[in-house]
């Protein structure tokens, strides 16, 4: 496995986040509930960058889902060793050294402790989100169709085609992709050949890939809010990810 250079860099996000830790199944999880009422039976899975619930940005993100209504659980499927935040602030960090005690191995087992727990506390519907490291598991939970709906932003460790041929032959779960210009996980050239085999209805349950122009990979979870077009981008992508939770799940 291996990543590019923007997936270990990006900028801190302000505020105060307003969920909560707790621990599930033995794991960690940041816990984000909607205020009033909400469906109880439904919860999304929000699966991290590689910066995990260390990065202030991922905790904030979370708490916004959870204000348009749905219950997120943010499993630390990382196992409390994240790539620390001031590497990303630098923007170098040695990934190599990081990747052999962060394969699935290692990690997926986690996010199915939480959903086997989430499930004897009656939760029937599982949907999930995933940034960069993460989008590599919602797709690997939506070939086994653990999760009804999928959202993925620029991700990473995709095989293209297979695994997009997979999805297609596999998942009944609607896709979305909120892609970049600049990326070299999922350059241009993946995202045409997706868009080829699930595009155009091929894909019956639902597909859609938000571009946005002139961002770079990390933009959704881990960009500059003092530019403009990138908080403008930014906000377009999580808008993109609500509006596909609200049709779908």
């Amino acid at each position: 496995m291996s990543l590019c250079d923007d997936c270990v860099k990006g900028v801190t996000h302000e505020g105060t986040p307003s969920g909560s830790f707790e621990t599930i199944n033995g794991v960690k999880c940041y816990v984000a509930t909607p205020e009033g009422d909400y469906d109880k039976t439904k919860v999304l899975l929000f699966l991290t960058d590689v910066f995990g619930m260390k990065l202030n940005n991922n905790l904030l993100l979370a708490d916004d889902f959870a204000r348009n209504g749905y219950k997120t659980v943010m499993p630390d499927y990382l196992n409390d060793d994240p790539i620390p935040v001031d590497a990303m602030e630098k923007g170098e960090f040695d990934i190599t050294k990081w990747f052999p005690n962060h394969g699935a191995e290692q990690t997926r087992p986690g996010i199915d402790k939480v959903v086997e727990a989430l499930k004897g506390q009656g939760v029937e519907k599982f949907s999930a989100t995933g940034y960069c490291f993460g989008a590599r598991y919602v797709f690997d939970l939506a070939f086994t169709n653990l999760i009804s709906v999928s959202v993925v932003s620029h991700p990473s460790l995709l095989k293209v085609p297979d695994d997009i041929q997979n999805y297609l032959s596999s998942s009944k779960a609607p896709l979305l992709i909120n892609s970049c210009t600049i990326d070299q996980m999922f350059p241009m050239e993946n995202a045409k050949i997706t868009d080829e085999i699930l595009g155009e209805g091929k894909f019956a349950p639902g597909y859609k890939r938000a571009f946005f122009e002139g961002m770079t990979h990390g933009f959704a979870v881990r960009g500059d809010m003092s530019k403009k077009e990138v908080k403008e981008a930014k906000e377009g992508a999580f808008k993109e990810a609500v509006m596909w939770l609200k049709k779908y799940f």
